[in-house]
């Protein structure tokens, strides 16, 4: 299984998540699964690749150019794609995973968590989706989405789409279970239906 990791890239970032990072890389090469990412050298990025190659598991970085210019890439990816831009980044990130687990990180990481999680609630894909907070970083958002369920902004099932996790155990468990289809109604993609 192909599982695309999303996290941080900031170098400011405490050493407990770089070796969350690297706790995840060895998880993943031990199951025998390979990794996708965002193909950069540096902080949990660079941290969670090595720690897969040193498993003995397949990298595959996925970073634009801009990126490549600053010298940042992963040269070490067993496979470096390299893109136009952010926006083909993402894609192609998408269309190699087979699951996808978030760590901590920053805006970037928010903006790939929110993309993936509004195609699953739409019934876009039906991938799992799995996100490993052990500090609670991200419990704001999940207060934040929830007022907004309760407000009505949200689909019912946007919680089914999602799973969170504290421990890496779990979060694999959860990445290699399978998953339902979550398919929208008529009523909810705008259509009607012939009486």
């Amino acid at each position: 299984m192909f599982i695309c990791v999303f996290l941080a890239s900031s170098q400011r970032i405490p050493a407990t998540y770089l070796t969350l990072a690297e706790e995840v890389g060895t998880e993943l090469a031990r199951r025998g699964h390979s990794l996708v990412s965002g193909g950069a050298r540096i902080s949990c990025m660079g941290a969670v690749a090595r720690a897969v190659r040193a498993g003995g598991g397949r990298t595959v970085g996925v970073i634009p150019q801009s990126m490549v210019d600053v010298e940042i890439a992963d040269g070490d990816s067993d496979e470096l794609i390299v893109t136009a831009g952010m926006r083909e980044r993402k894609g192609v990130m998408d269309s190699r995973s087979d699951a996808f687990l978030v760590l901590p990180g920053g805006i970037g990481t928010l903006e790939e968590l929110f993309e993936i999680w509004t195609a699953r609630t739409l019934g876009l894909h039906d991938r799992p989706l799995v996100v490993l907070d052990p500090w609670g970083l991200y419990e704001p958002l999940r207060t934040l989405v929830t007022g907004m369920h309760e407000a009505g902004f949200t689909r019912p099932d946007v919680f089914d789409a999602i799973s969170w996790t504290t421990t890496v155990e779990e979060a694999f468990r959860l990445l290699e279970k399978r998953t339902t289809h979550l398919t929208p109604s008529p009523e909810e993609l705008g259509e009607t239906t012939a009486g």
